[in-house]
């Protein structure tokens, strides 16, 4: 098998930018998900869904492929990873976010993860869409922090922020992922986002702490190309 050289979910998500058409990811955390109940979360989420990410920080060894499995049997919206490690790589679904975590400083995450992913994804036909990863500090100590041993960026140094945001366009890549955390209690501020927004010439992603539409509506405004939800549908609708 070969990598897709469409880049058809890629485009998309730029073609939405050009449109302005605000997007919509729900995250999935495999290591929480029942599979039993796939069917019952799909009706739950809303049907403006544009993506699912299926990926976490910590997820047993296989658990991933089974959920990309379950829910390519129930839905025809596009599968993307967001994968924590390695280990989670699979060929079921339709591309990876290829996560560098930029706003810390472990070369694990870095670089050795990526290069540990290569005998996977060298043949591999999935989407592989380059990803600049910046973590916020949401307010609480997040299983991402601890896993990769980093710090988020407090929201207080915007400049910094966008610095960084501006490293990973000019390294190369094609999406900034603004990320506060699963649970966090102060989701990116509409300050971070609009500068970073500003500043980047390619799609931004936020996520993390977004459980209202009032929250999600802020982010579109502010700038958020595509806003990502999680855990408000796990057992409530939005």
């Amino acid at each position: 098998m070969t990598k897709k050289s469409s880049g058809s979910i890629f485009k998309s998500i730029t073609q939405a930018v050009q449109n302005k058409k605000d997007l919509l990811g729900i995250l999935i955390d495999p290591d929480k998900f029942d599979l039993s109940q796939t069917q019952v979360f799909l009706n739950r989420i809303p049907s403006s869904t544009n993506f699912l990410l299926v990926g976490g920080s910590r997820v047993q060894n296989g658990q991933t492929e089974r959920v990309v499995h379950q829910l390519k049997a129930n839905t025809t919206l596009p599968l993307i990873l967001f994968p924590g490690n390695v280990n989670q790589i699979t060929e079921e679904a339709d591309a990876i976010l290829f996560l560098s975590l930029l706003s810390g400083r472990n070369p694990e995450y870095l670089i050795t993860q990526q290069v540990k992913s290569i005998s996977k994804l060298q043949h591999s036909s999935l989407e592989i869409i380059p990803t600049g990863y910046i973590l916020i500090d949401g307010g609480i100590s997040t299983s991402v922090l601890e896993v990769s041993q980093t710090r988020a960026m407090p929201q207080d140094e915007v400049t910094n922020i966008v610095h960084t945001a501006l490293a990973g366009q000019f390294s190369g890549k094609q999406l900034i992922y603004l990320e506060a955390g699963s649970g966090a209690t102060c989701p990116v501020s509409a300050e971070i986002i609009s500068e970073v927004k500003k500043n980047i010439s390619i799609p931004l992603i936020v996520g993390g702490g977004i459980k209202t539409e009032r929250q999600k509506q802020a982010a579109y405004r502010a700038g958020a190309d595509m806003v990502v939800m999680g855990n408000v549908f796990e057992r409530q609708s939005l």
